[in-house]
């Protein structure tokens, strides 16, 4: 008897490197197919899968600027402010007349920008945690978006502006319909993942980053200039906030007051969800990719369903804190060993 259970337990252990590995990989699968259960006509459509994709793309680049941000055990609390303001500067720029390959560039370089006052206010400021930064910043990028816009939407962007959010991609040489098309959006998000894949996972800035993250002192005593790095992670953040205000440009072909608002909570989410730990130095650009998938497709289903937001809010809150939850218990259980 005893030994069963000597068994039992051995399995569990053995067990748990796969589940933290594939686990994020199992819930999505289980929720499609629940989902494809439910609305066995809709939710598996090409129509459908199209809108998803088309509403996780900003999403997307925001929840993959966050997730280098908490590798290093930071947080951003500013990049839906950063991506309204970017995209401001790109609708101003437009209606102003500049060209299209000007217009598509300055949300960019404004994320960029953006993200480098939080950096450089970090690290010379000597803020106690970046929290204290980025929820100023927060603050200090959407005013100055609504002053420099005077808090009204900005519409009507060239063709070329738009590609990136409204572009298609046609797929009727594959035999298909002219309304299974591919979004242009789709290749942008697959191209951005794997750059940031392979920044990460095999160049020496990426692999600092995480050193950081696992422990920022030992980082400076092996000599690596940890300031340095934290500014190119938060411009990094910005710079991908700004690709998000590009895509948001072609989706909406508005810049408006309210765009990202809220929007690092469901980044912050999104990289919780898919593995990312708030200790540091922990994570996966796939796993990220999995958890902006999740909370897209939970609410694509949620709606299709007709449940209330409010429920949706419930729901999302409750994942959330579970997943931070199962992060402790994997932290505790690291120590342990």
């Amino acid at each position: 008897m005893e030994n069963k259970e000597v068994k039992k337990q051995n399995f569990f252990l053995r067990a748990i490197p796969y589940f933290d590995k594939y686990g994020i990989l199992l819930l999505l699968f289980l929720m499609i197919t629940a989902l494809h259960f439910l609305q066995p006509d809709v939710f598996l459509s090409w129509r459908n899968i199209t809108n998803v994709f088309k509403q996780i793309s900003w999403q997307s680049m925001l929840a993959l600027g966050v997730f280098i941000v908490i590798v290093t055990a930071g947080i951003d609390l500013s990049v839906g402010s950063i991506m309204m303001l970017s995209l401001m500067v790109l609708a101003i720029t437009s209606k102003a007349g500049a060209a299209w390959y000007i217009v598509i560039t300055i949300p960019i370089i404004m994320g960029a920008l953006c993200g480098m006052v939080n950096g450089f206010g970090i690290t010379i400021l000597r803020m106690p945690h970046p929290f204290i930064m980025t929820l100023g910043t927060l603050y200090i990028f959407r005013g100055t978006g609504n002053l420099i816009s005077g808090g009204v939407p900005i519409s009507g962007f060239t063709e070329e502006v738009r590609f990136l959010g409204n572009g298609r991609i046609d797929l009727t040489w594959l035999g298909l319909e002219e309304s299974q098309y591919l979004p242009v959006s789709v290749i942008l998000i697959a191209v951005v993942f794997f750059s940031m894949w392979a920044f990460l996972n095999h160049t020496r800035t990426g692999k600092w980053i995480y050193a950081i993250g696992g422990n920022p002192n030992a980082a400076r005593a092996a000599g690596i200039n940890v300031n340095k790095i934290l500014v190119i992670v938060y411009s990094l953040c910005g710079l991908l906030a700004g690709f998000g205000a590009l895509i948001l440009a072609g989706r909406a072909d508005s810049g408006y007051p309210n765009a990202g608002l809220n929007a690092e909570l469901d980044a912050i989410a999104a990289c919780i969800i898919g593995g990312a730990s708030f200790f540091g130095g922990r994570g996966t650009v796939l796993g990220v990719f999995v958890g902006v998938m999740i909370m897209g497709i939970l609410r694509n289903g949620l709606n299709l369903m007709d449940v209330s937001s409010f429920w949706q809010q419930v729901l999302i809150g409750t994942i959330i804190v579970f997943a931070v939850y199962i992060d402790v218990l994997r932290k505790d259980l690291g120590t342990r060993k």
